[in-house]
């Protein structure tokens, strides 16, 4: 299994504190059967700032430490860059880092309770530049949970979006959990990941979301979200299905 959202890099942000603590992230990664992990610390979200150069070092000693104690995890570098107008400039420029810096992906992130008005003429102009970007946890952003056709609209001009597994299982919440249900039964999602920050506090619960999935969707969308997952971190095209409007259900014929 590949979990492409971590924060297990020590000391960089909210997530592991020091070394310790991200070899203990990366044994409970190990349980749940994760052989790959991308690493993408927050950058530029008003409390952290994390180079590609940083992260790409710490990539390589968090590695080297992994096989010294002979931890069977690979990680893999990123970025959780909070959505900016410069984004695309920036890219160009090598001062943002790609998923698995292979210059195909881009995590997205957005702020918890909007949309900037300007998110999707950067997300087109993202894919113009031959990148694709993924929209993380947009069943956390208020704005969307309201009104989800903005999520809609995005997913349609070729936005990607990745889960949270907390979410998906209600950890986050019941209306946050029916919204994560509804982005993927309507296929405006393509990828669960872990957002693990900690092993207890906001922990993995990816293999319990896996078998959420399973009952409530079947195995073919459980499948199909942990297989993009493998072919982003392969550098393939993602399986994609067209997205459909959530539909919201009427209460004495009002919506």
């Amino acid at each position: 299994m590949i979990d492409l959202h971590s924060h297990i890099l020590p000391g960089l942000d909210d997530g592991a504190k020091d070394l310790e603590e991200s070899k203990q992230l990366a044994k409970e990664a190990v349980k749940q059967g994760i052989t790959k992990m991308i690493a993408t610390p927050h950058h530029r979200n008003g409390s952290y700032y994390n180079s590609r150069e940083e992260i790409l070092t710490a990539v390589e000693r968090l590695n080297e430490e992994l096989d010294l104690e002979n931890i069977q995890l690979e990680i893999c570098p990123g970025q959780e860059t909070r959505i900016y107008g410069e984004m695309v400039q920036d890219v160009k420029q090598g001062e943002l880092l790609t998923l698995n810096d292979d210059d195909k992906y881009i995590f997205v992130e957005l702020p918890s309770n909007h949309v900037p008005r300007y998110t999707n003429q950067l997300l087109f102009d993202m894919q113009l530049i031959g990148l694709k970007p993924i929209i993380v946890h947009p069943e956390r952003n208020q704005e969307l949970i309201e009104h989800p056709e903005i999520l809609y609209k995005l997913v349609k001009n070729g936005a990607l979006t990745q889960v949270t597994a907390a979410s998906v299982i209600g950890k986050f919440g019941k209306k946050i959990q029916k919204f994560s249900n509804q982005l993927i039964e309507n296929h405006q999602t393509h990828f669960i990941a872990s957002d693990v920050h900690h092993v207890t506090r906001r922990g993995f619960y990816l293999k319990e979301a896996c078998e959420y999935i399973n009952q409530e969707f079947g195995s073919n969308w459980r499948d199909l979200l942990l297989d993009n997952s493998q072919r982003l971190i392969d550098g393939k095209m993602i399986h994609y299905q067209e997205p459909q409007r959530i539909k919201r259900k009427k209460i004495f014929g009002i919506f």
